[in-house]
């Protein structure tokens, strides 16, 4: 069962998404620096594709794809970031989904052209459940892409990540769906929720894509954009 009061708290700390550097409205990221990497084109999709966002929260990605004439359908845990979404794309085509994006994934009957995940689900679900249910919901030859934090140091596996219960932005989120350190955080004597995640090497995730029958694979770390930060992306992309 999804933990939305972990996924509710874990928006309210998430800083608003900045205006694109182009003055454009909508913008399609897949890094956590705002005009910074590849974008929509990785999809491979164009008007009358069908999309799917796992973890879409506010919808930014998603309303960009709608706007080249997609069908943008999204899925995302927390009531609150689809409410947010709701508000700031009203009358642009989403189709928002409240739940967990495996069992949305298993039970849909709809084939897409093209399933992605920008720091989202693809990072806090375990590869061995999501590949199967992204394959069922891809059609043959359609895209899987997804983006997250690479690991750090020699962390791999499930990992878990402390938040704190106060509503306040701890400044640790980055712009594209990461999550605040947490510590002890949080008000009284509350303890912070707990939210776990997966991280592997690039050549792991392009094994564990070849072992459930994806193609054409890729998998690799995109540098951070020249200044003072450091951590890059890490980016993968297969072929159903």
């Amino acid at each position: 069962m999804v933990d939305t009061t972990a996924w509710d708290t874990n928006a309210r700390q998430r800083p608003e998404r900045p205006p694109h550097g182009a003055g454009r409205r909508t913008r399609f990221d897949f890094t956590q620096y705002p005009d910074h990497g590849p974008g929509a084109d990785v999809l491979g999709i164009g008007p009358g594709s069908s999309v799917l966002d796992l973890g879409c929260g506010q919808g930014g990605n998603l309303a960009h794809l709608a706007a080249l004439g997609a069908r943008a359908v999204g899925v995302d845990a927390s009531p609150a970031q689809l409410k947010a979404a709701q508000a700031l794309w009203n009358g642009a085509g989403l189709d928002l989904n409240l739940g967990d994006a495996v069992t949305y994934m298993e039970n849909t009957d709809e084939d897409f052209d093209a399933v992605y995940s920008v720091f989202g689900a693809a990072w806090f679900t375990d590869p061995m459940v999501l590949l199967p249910a992204v394959r069922k919901a891809l059609r043959p030859g359609g895209v899987f892409a997804f983006s997250q934090r690479p690991p750090v140091g020699n962390h791999y596996g499930c990992r878990s990540a402390h938040i704190g219960r106060s509503d306040g932005f701890d400044g640790s989120n980055g712009s594209n769906g990461s999550y605040g350190s947490g510590g002890s955080g949080g008000s009284g004597d509350a303890d912070p929720l707990v939210m776990q995640h997966w991280d592997y090497e690039p050549q792991a995730w392009l094994h564990m894509l070849t072992e459930h029958g994806f193609t054409a694979a890729t998998a690799g770390v995109l540098a951070a954009p020249t200044g003072t930060r450091e951590i890059g992306t890490l980016l993968v992309r297969a072929l159903c």
